[in-house]
């Protein structure tokens, strides 16, 4: 795990495991943890974090409904867990699927919890909208594509967007199956005039990026969804087994 302090209020840690990356924010008095970490020893360490900075948890985030972006409850049992209209819908359809996953994941890495991953009562945030931290407040944008549901959080006491599995260093846009090209497309141009105005922008997956990276992966992922399925060209940065793989995905899903 790595740990990196982007503003005296936002603190990012990133999971050996897919890079997922957790973000702190704080301002005032109230601390939210937005999204996971993936390997149980990782999720240990995020109160002692908390604990260090002098910060008191106020409530857990979460982007999208994903497996690996809900395991806060995993260090955090008794905490709230905001998430979006569309992610809270999709929970109730899916009911145990996370769990199921979560399973599936540490059987195959051989990993064992100290309890099951329990979600919990889940409060649906209005998306657009504001939630209130210390003095400020956070922006929350539809954020759909990757998945049916899904939210970004735009932070502009410290100008950071967290922007969940979007504006991926290491991963391709990735159409999973309730995903949309044409979804992933609207979000990347309304997050677009955030990572303008940003000075980091957090991807659910890999390191935080300055604006200007950022923008020129977001334009090599409009580029990329636009030319599927046939005249996709893969970044040179995102050509490995593991993209060709979900391009393949991407390419039966648009075909």
């Amino acid at each position: 795990m790595q740990v990196v302090a982007l503003h005296e209020g936002v603190v990012v840690a990133r999971s050996v495991k897919w890079q997922t990356t957790c973000t702190i924010l704080h301002q005032g008095e109230e601390t939210f943890v937005l999204d996971s970490l993936v390997y149980q020893d990782e999720l240990d360490a995020l109160p002692g974090i908390l604990q260090q900075a002098g910060w008191s948890l106020s409530g857990l985030l979460c982007t999208h409904g994903d497996f690996d972006h809900l395991l806060g409850r995993l260090a955090f049992p008794d905490a709230p867990l905001g998430v979006s209209e569309t992610t809270a819908a999709r929970l109730r359809a899916e009911p145990g699927d996370a769990q199921r996953h979560l399973r599936e994941f540490d059987e195959d890495d051989y990993v064992v919890r100290p309890h099951p991953l329990a979600l919990g009562s889940v409060q649906a945030l209005p998306v657009p909208g504001k939630l209130e931290i210390g003095d400020a407040e956070l922006e929350l944008l539809p954020a759909e594509g990757h998945t049916e549901d899904g939210m970004a959080v735009w932070a502009p006491f410290a100008r950071v967007l967290c922007c969940g599995d979007y504006l991926s260093p290491v991963e391709l846009p990735w159409l999973q199956e309730q995903g949309s090209r044409d979804a992933y497309l609207a979000t990347l141009r309304r997050l677009a005039p955030y990572v303008e105005q940003a000075d980091w922008v957090v991807p659910g997956h890999g390191s935080p990026l300055d604006p200007q990276r950022a923008l020129a992966i977001l334009r090599e992922d409009v580029a990329y969804l636009e030319g599927l399925p046939d005249e996709a060209k893969l970044p040179l940065a995102r050509r490995d087994r593991r993209q060709r793989e979900i391009h393949a995905d991407n390419v039966r899903r648009v075909g």
